[in-house]
């Protein structure tokens, strides 16, 4: 009776607007317990705080109400309930977002889908393997150990998988493997109103296609507003026979940026290559325990056959040294390799132990090579004039990086001085003909500096295309545009 009574009250309901925050609907939170469960829906005020927010700066904007489905069937009735009603819906994956993806800006039903777990299919011979959202990027390489194979995309959180595909996200493999875009196969997809979507087609995982309008590309990216991604299919990569890792330290942040640049213009296939400047080397080696020298800093990975990566080995040494790279010392053990990258997939944690109590905020942009170290070291000088805490890392393979400000978000003078700066980077990287974020979304804080990215008609085509599918504005209202 509850969920007849709820949706007779949907037709009535017209489209929100994007700072509208209505009451939800007499019964609604019943209705919800009718489909998914008594257990498996929560109001509690603890729950929705902490479902209100990730790791991002943006304050606390907590949902109505927390639902975790079982099975993408519960999603499509939960969804169809949530579009009759005209209530909005934000998915959830691992909460670990860094641009307020997940805040519920306008309340309703945060659909936490951590509970579909289940690693569906692995087919060794395909090099693919089909996860539910719930599953995470290392809980997916543990199920792979023995096979051969791995899926190299990493960013520093342990995040679910199907919440990588959705913020497009990336991580320090990807200057040799790619994005989670060309890492995507096919999504299973729940629309705004209930219904399924696959968007390769039902069961296909070809390595590649020309068959129509590329919807997959079209989800990767859309950060949940235009719908739930609640199964994906993703290429796997064979292990490397042999890896090593070295760690450079440079006398200046434009000597360790224009090795990067050498590096690729000599086609060294690189695996992965880090940068950190003497703030962030300092800091994660103190948050680490490894006593990293106090310098400019590039960490870098090869991998391949035994006799090929003596001959790698060999080549990065020179390009370094006549960079005035200095310290180098290849690490092959797997224990002494993991330490390395541990180190740098906690910067994040590193940066914000300089100044505890404080937050973090994390910039994003990406340009071409060729415009990379000028853009670097401009952003560095400015970091410096203004007064600010931000030490740098970045992606440098593939001309992304990051300034990870810390700040006191109570100063209202230090938190303008932040906001003014990732503005004129955001700009910097424009003007260098990159992007304001490379892999982080748009979320809240980007969407003026994406309209300056795409132009009017940029924004006018996503704007057409999210009408089409959420006519309604129910789908992670509030982001991205």
């Amino acid at each position: 009776m509850a969920l007849r009574r709820v949706l007779a009250l949907g037709a009535s309901r017209g489209r929100r607007s994007c700072c509208s925050k209505p009451s939800l609907p007499p019964d609604f939170v019943e209705a919800l317990r009718a489909v998914a469960g008594a257990p498996n829906v929560s109001t509690a005020t603890a729950v929705r705080e902490q479902h209100g927010h990730d790791e991002s700066m943006h304050p606390c904007a907590p949902p109505d109400v927390v639902v975790w489905p079982q099975a993408v069937g519960q999603v499509q009735e939960l969804a169809a309930l949530c579009h009759r009603c005209r209530v909005p819906m934000v998915p959830f994956g691992t909460g670990t977002g860094l641009e307020g993806g997940v805040n519920a800006v306008q309340g309703g039903v945060c659909f936490d889908l951590s509970r579909m777990d289940a690693i569906t299919e692995l087919s060794l011979e395909d090099f693919s393997v089909t996860v539910e959202p719930g599953v995470t990027r290392k809980a997916l390489n543990k199920h792979l150990r023995g096979t051969g194979l791995w899926f190299p995309v990493d960013p520093g959180a342990d995040a679910s998988l199907c919440g990588m595909a959705a913020t497009g996200a990336s991580g320090t493999n990807a200057v040799r493997y790619g994005t989670m875009r060309p890492n995507v196969l096919n999504l299973r997809v729940v629309l705004p109103d209930g219904r399924l979507l696959h968007t390769a087609g039902p069961g296909r995982q070809p390595r590649k296609r020309a068959a129509g309008y590329d919807l997959t590309s079209l989800f990767v990216g859309s950060e949940g507003t235009l719908g739930f991604l609640t199964q994906a299919t993703l290429r796997l990569h064979p292990l490397p026979e042999a890896t090593a890792v070295t760690v450079a330290s440079f006398p200046s942040v434009a000597a360790a940026v224009a090795c990067t640049v050498q590096v690729l213009q000599a086609a060294v296939p690189v695996a992965r290559i880090e940068f950190l400047d003497e703030v962030m080397a300092d800091a994660c080696g103190r948050f680490s325990g490894t006593g990293l020298p106090v310098a400019a800093t590039l960490l870098l990975e090869l991998h391949g056959s035994r006799h090929s990566l003596a001959e790698q080995q060999q080549q990065m040494e020179e390009i370094m040294r006549q960079n005035g790279g200095s310290g180098l010392a290849w690490a092959e053990g797997l224990e002494e390799r993991e330490q390395l990258w541990s180190m740098r997939h906690n910067a994040w944690y590193a940066a914000l132990a300089l100044r505890p109590g404080c937050q973090g905020y994390s910039t994003d942009v990406c340009v071409p090579i060729s415009r990379l170290p000028d853009v670097v070291v401009e952003t560095k000088q400015d970091l410096q004039a203004s007064g600010l805490t931000g030490p740098m890392v970045g992606h440098v393979g593939d001309g992304n990086f990051h300034c990870i400000l810390v700040f006191n978000s109570q100063d209202p003078e230090e938190a303008q001085r932040v906001h003014a700066f990732t503005q004129r980077l955001g700009r910097r990287a424009l003007a260098a003909g990159g992007t304001c974020t490379g892999e982080h979304g748009v979320g809240l804080g980007k969407r003026a500096l994406l309209q300056e990215e795409l132009g009017q008609e940029g924004l006018d085509t996503l704007r057409s295309i999210k009408a089409a599918l959420d006519p309604h504005n129910l789908m992670n209202p509030g982001k991205v545009l």
